[in-house]
């Protein structure tokens, strides 16, 4: 849907190839690689997965491997070279696991695709297990009926959490919102209700359970009309700190659910630039010792500002938009030291 055509023709009007500052690194476009890239500098900024996949002894070394394919570049892009890291084999590795080179991909698909195949490869299942919890967001799905007030729960989990969004100005807060607002199923969306024996007026949604380390946010930009798809250029507000049980209601949060788990910080945001079928992804991303934003356009990498980034908000189709958002669970008390305000 959502991918990088134009990357290669901006490769004559950038900076030099060497860009690197402060142990981040470039990566130079191979096969309209930007979407890989871009998300690339986001493990990368993950230093809980980089910490993971370090302590990884793998059995079979074979290039087919994404897991052990993403910890080589991943440890390569932690290096003090100057030069942009090498990761042909990687997009190599994905070609040969159905994530073409040449073809423009939506970075949030690649995103869950990629920890998939580190879950089916990895021959450390305990290891992969943890790598997947660093993302788990886990639900209470809930389905009540509104005429006998019976409920039927069980238990989903989500590794991105997906944002709709409205067509005009939105803020991160309420999008959050939405995810856990319950509906109402009436007339021709009436649910079965085992107590009743028939179809009912019901009430369902989401509840939520627990919250990772790493919580990834997917704004939906992307949306079918009419047999085409259209990107959304709506303004997306969205704060450098995020506290959850804030901003959800006790309706919305499961018995279980831990408060303290709630704060968390921005440190990498996904970009996409263009529209839907023609489009360039980058990444900003807060580097771990000097807490500054650096953004990172396939081998080029400067220091910006938080102003810079806040301009990926959108509300217009010249800039570049916010696509996702990875924010980190930051003990408390903690939180003002990732504020750049």
């Amino acid at each position: 849907m959502a991918g990088s055509s134009f990357s290669m023709f901006r490769r004559s009007l950038s900076l030099p190839f060497g860009s690197r500052l402060q142990g981040l690194r470039g990566l130079m476009n191979y096969g309209l690689s930007c979407c890989v890239n871009a998300l690339l500098q986001s493990f990368s900024a993950t230093w809980e997965l980089v910490d993971l996949l370090d302590r990884w002894n793998p059995v079979d070394k074979y290039k087919e491997s994404v897991p052990l394919q993403l910890r080589k570049v991943l440890q390569a892009m932690q290096s003090d070279q100057t030069q942009p890291a090498p990761h042909q084999d990687f997009l190599h590795c994905l070609d040969r696991n159905y994530i073409r080179l040449h073809v423009q991909h939506d970075a949030d698909e690649v995103f869950l695709s990629i920890l998939n195949l580190i879950q089916q490869q990895m021959s450390d299942k305990a290891l992969a297990q943890e790598i997947q919890s660093l993302y788990k967001v886990t639900m209470e799905t809930y389905l009540q009926c509104l005429e006998c007030t019976y409920i039927e729960s069980g238990t989903s989990f989500l590794l991105s959490l997906p944002m709709h969004l409205k067509d005009s100005h939105n803020t991160l807060e309420d999008c959050i919102r939405l995810v856990f607002e319950l509906q109402v199923l009436r007339d021709r969306d009436n649910c079965y209700c085992e107590r009743c024996g028939e179809k009912k007026p019901s009430k369902q949604g989401y509840k939520l359970i627990s919250l990772p380390p790493v919580l990834c946010l997917h704004l939906k930009r992307f949306r079918n009309y009419r047999g085409y798809t259209r990107k959304l250029h709506c303004k997306v507000t969205f704060p450098e700190t995020l506290n959850i049980s804030e901003i959800l209601t006790a309706e919305a949060l499961s018995q279980g659910y831990v408060q303290s788990d709630s704060q968390y910080s921005l440190y990498a945001v996904i970009v996409h630039s263009g529209d839907a079928m023609f489009g360039h992804y980058t990444a900003y991303v807060r580097h771990k010792k000097d807490q500054s934003w650096y953004y990172a356009d396939d081998s080029n990498v400067r220091q910006v500002s938080w102003e810079e980034v806040q301009k990926t908000y959108g509300g217009s189709q010249k800039e570049g938009t916010a696509y996702m958002l990875l924010y980190r669970r930051t003990p408390e008390g903690k939180q003002q030291e990732w504020s750049s305000g």
